[in-house]
């Protein structure tokens, strides 16, 4: 369920950064956000689109993430947030997406309510990045993060304080953080963990 504002969520009851790092609160003020799952069908092997951000964004440069952002006041609701933020970064036409549901929500520490929106993407499809926003697009099939040799619990020192956090990396793509997060509870959901 959607938090109706970003103060009314008792963070600790979500999953998110601080479930790795007791103590570790979120920076306040709380931002509401969403993302898209975007679930792929290449010829009845499921696969999951990625983003890799521009290197020279404010908020989390370089990283691999599901297209997704901030909820607008116009929006709606995450799943409005998720299908017109997917045709802002990638120009994936909200016509080849089918909504499925959605995953826990993920606090961050950097200070994001972020929705899991799960859609189911129809091919033949084109897409069209944001070069200011989009390095690149790729995808990764579902398998590989329902491996759990491909599952890392990692850390790393920020500001002086060890941190920890999940990874998954595949081929030359360090997916972590956040994304990583998300997709262990998408790996929860499917495995029945």
């Amino acid at each position: 369920m959607l938090p109706t504002s970003p103060t009314a969520v008792d963070v600790h009851a979500e999953r998110g950064d601080h479930s790795l790092n007791a103590g570790l609160d979120p920076l306040p003020p709380l931002k509401l956000a969403a993302v898209l799952v975007p679930f792929v069908d290449r010829d009845g092997e499921l696969s999951l689109i990625f983003t890799q951000r521009t290197a020279h964004l404010a908020h989390h440069a370089g990283q691999i993430s599901f297209p997704g952002g901030h909820i607008e006041p116009d929006d709606g609701g995450p799943v409005e947030t998720a299908l017109r933020e997917t045709e802002e970064e990638i120009g994936l036409d909200r016509q080849h997406i089918t909504i499925i549901g959605r995953l826990e929500t993920y606090v961050t520490r950097t200070g994001f309510i972020v929705t899991p929106v799960a859609g189911v993407v129809t091919p033949p499809f084109e897409l069209a990045p944001d070069e200011h926003e989009v390095a690149e697009v790729f995808e990764v099939p579902l398998s590989h993060f329902l491996d759990p040799a491909n599952h890392h619990h990692c850390s790393a020192e920020f500001e002086g304080v060890v941190r920890y956090f999940y990874a998954m990396p595949y081929q030359d793509y360090f997916i972590w953080g956040a994304t990583a997060g998300m997709l262990m509870n998408l790996y929860e959901i499917l495995t029945h963990r």
